[in-house]
C-alpha cells in the first residue's frame, strides 16, 4: 500500500462522482487515512463513510473562509498528530466569454480556485514543516495551459494558471523544508462540474478534439494524485502533469 498510516486532506472531496472523492477511495485503498471535506456537511459525513479502512474523517469547510481552512487542519492534526499531505481539489467553473464575465463571478471564480489552495496550503504548512515532510497537489487546468478552449472562460483559465503558477512558486519555497508541491492539468473529465451546462452537443465537439477519443475518469485523476502523494514521487517537486488524453502535447 502506497500511503499506509499516511493522513490526506481532500478538499471538495464529497461529490459523489468528483475528483476529490475518487481521490479519497482510492488512498483509502492505499492505507491512509482521509479527511474529507466539503462546502455540504451532510454530503461529506455520508462520503466518509463509504472509504474503505477506519480512521477517517469528514468536515465542512469553505475553503475561501481561512477560519474554515485552519478549522480543518486542526480538526485532522487533533485526531491525528499529523498532517502528511494534501490535496486541494475544491473549485468552480465558468464558461462566460471575456465580455460577459462580471465582478461577482470573476471574484467568486479566483477565490474558490486560488484562494481556497492558497488558504489550505496556509493552514497544513506549519505542521508538515515541523514534520520536516509533505506532500501538496493542486488542481490546476488544460486550460491554464492553453488558454481556454476546452468549457471555462478566460477568467477560469486565468484562476487555474495561477494555480499552475502558485504552485511552482511554492514549490521552491518549501522545497528546503522536504515539502513537495505538484499541479495536475486534467482536460474535460465525466464529472459534475459543469452540470447541465455541458450539452451532448458540446461534449461530442470536446471528445472530436481528443486523441484518444474520448473524456478522462475520475479514477485516472485519482491514479495521478495517488502518484505524486506517495515515496514513488518522492523527489518531483514542481511540477505539472497533464491528463488530457493527448488533447494538449507540448
Amino acid at each position: 500500500m502506497l500511503l499506509k498510516d499516511r493522513t490526506v486532506l481532500i478538499t471538495g472531496a464529497a461529490s459523489p462522482r468528483g475528483l476529490g472523492l475518487a481521490c479519497a477511495r482510492l488512498f483509502a485503498e492505499h492505507g491512509a487515512r482521509v479527511q474529507i471535506s466539503d462546502l455540504d456537511a451532510e454530503q461529506a459525513l455520508a462520503a466518509a463513510a463509504t472509504l474503505p479502512g477506519s480512521g477517517h474523517l469528514h468536515t465542512r469547510c469553505d475553503v475561501t473562509k481561512r477560519a474554515d481552512c485552519e478549522a480543518a487542519a486542526a480538526q485532522a492534526l487533533a485526531a491525528w498528530g499529523r498532517i502528511d499531505v494534501l490535496v486541494n481539489i475544491a473549485g468552480i467553473t465558468s464558461p462566460q466569454r471575456l465580455m460577459e464575465v462580471d465582478d461577482a463571478t470573476y471574484d467568486r471564480i479566483f477565490d474558490i480556485n486560488m484562494r481556497g489552495t492558497l488558504l489550505m496550503t496556509q493552514a497544513v504548512v506549519p505542521q508538515m514543516r515541523k514534520q520536516k515532510s509533505g506532500a501538496i497537489v493542486n488542481l490546476s487546468s488544460v486550460s491554464a495551459q492553453r488558454g481556454g478552449g476546452v468549457f471555462g472562460g478566460s477568467h477560469y483559465s486565468a484562476a487555474k494558471a495561477a494555480v499552475l503558477g502558485y504552485t511552482k512558486a511554492a514549490a521552491r519555497e518549501l522545497g528546503p523544508d522536504n515539502i513537495r508541491v505538484n499541479a495536475i492539468c486534467p482536460s474535460y473529465i465525466d464529472t459534475d462540474i459543469a452540470g447541465a451546462l455541458m450539452t451532448p452537443e458540446r461534449l461530442a465537439q470536446i471528445v472530436a478534439s481528443v486523441p484518444m477519443g474520448r473524456p478522462g475518469h475520475a479514477h485516472e485523476v485519482a491514479g495521478c494524485a495517488l502518484f505524486l502523494a506517495s515515496d514513488l514521487a518522492s523527489y518531483v517537486t514542481g511540477s505539472e502533469i497533464d491528463i488530457n488524453g493527448g488533447s494538449h502535447i507540448h
